[in-house]
């Protein structure tokens, strides 16, 4: 595991090289972002994929709701019968899933980098004037909300909030025009409670940007706003874009 993180040391510290003519002292902080774009062009088959997909579970809807009444008096039956419907189509409910679990290495790499010490060198880089080893506790330490390391943070917390407005209100619209569980009935067992919470998912990466080292924070910001721009373009032609997937971002 040790030579694992020295060659992804080494994989970001050769991109901040590459980039320090432009980017100076956040040269390694940029080298992140540009990490986090690469990640996400390699599972950009896995997000169309995934876009084509829940459009074909949209175009099922009419059919559900045939289900629905025909069998309206047997919940049990109604479930069998959606399942085997998306079956038949191939089509998965979880299929918009399979993105966001195929990042969570890129992630788990950069929180064990820098905060098992296994970083180096990289610790010393910064964002401004935040390390990017510190949390943001670390910033309110080191001269308060309003700080130098602090304002660092805050930009962060402010780029969130708006991506996952942006989402909030795609999620909410697509939601009620295509419902994911009909009548309450799940067709998928926990399916109904990760629908309710889902328009919320996004405002989650607030807290997960507070108390994750700042390197990791800024993959999940940069993902999760490639992810809404992705989403804006892959389900242009949704009438009310596309839900979130079970994993934010």
């Amino acid at each position: 595991m040790s030579d694992l993180f020295s060659l992804f040391a080494d994989l970001v510290a050769h991109l901040a090289d590459l980039l320090d003519p432009v980017f100076h002292g956040s040269a390694t902080a940029a080298a992140i972002v540009v990490f986090t774009a690469c990640v996400r062009l390699l599972v950009l088959p896995l997000s169309r994929a995934s876009a084509r997909g829940q459009k074909a579970r949209a175009k099922l809807s009419p059919r559900i709701a045939e289900l629905r009444k025909k069998h309206a008096k047997n919940p049990e039956r109604l479930q069998k019968a959606v399942l085997e419907l998306h079956r038949e189509e191939k089509v998965s409910p979880l299929s918009g899933c399979l993105p966001s679990l195929f990042q969570l290495p890129a992630f788990f790499l950069l929180y064990q980098l820098f905060s098992g010490g296994d970083a180096g060198a990289l610790l010393d880089h910064t964002l401004g004037s935040a390390p990017l080893g510190g949390r943001w506790m670390d910033a309110l330490a080191d001269g308060g909300l309003f700080g130098a390391p602090g304002l660092v943070y805050l930009a962060l917390f402010v780029i969130v909030a708006a991506v996952a407005t942006f989402n909030y209100g795609r999620t909410k619209r697509q939601m009620a025009a295509t419902p994911l569980v009909p009548d309450g009935d799940q067709q998928v067992p926990g399916m109904g409670a990760i629908t309710k919470a889902m328009p919320l998912m996004s405002f989650m990466t607030l807290v997960t940007v507070a108390v994750v080292p700042l390197a990791a924070a800024l993959y999940v910001v940069t993902s999760m706003t490639w992810s809404a721009v992705e989403r804006a373009v892959l389900y242009r032609d949704m009438p009310h874009g596309a839900p979130l997937p079970a994993a934010a971002g």
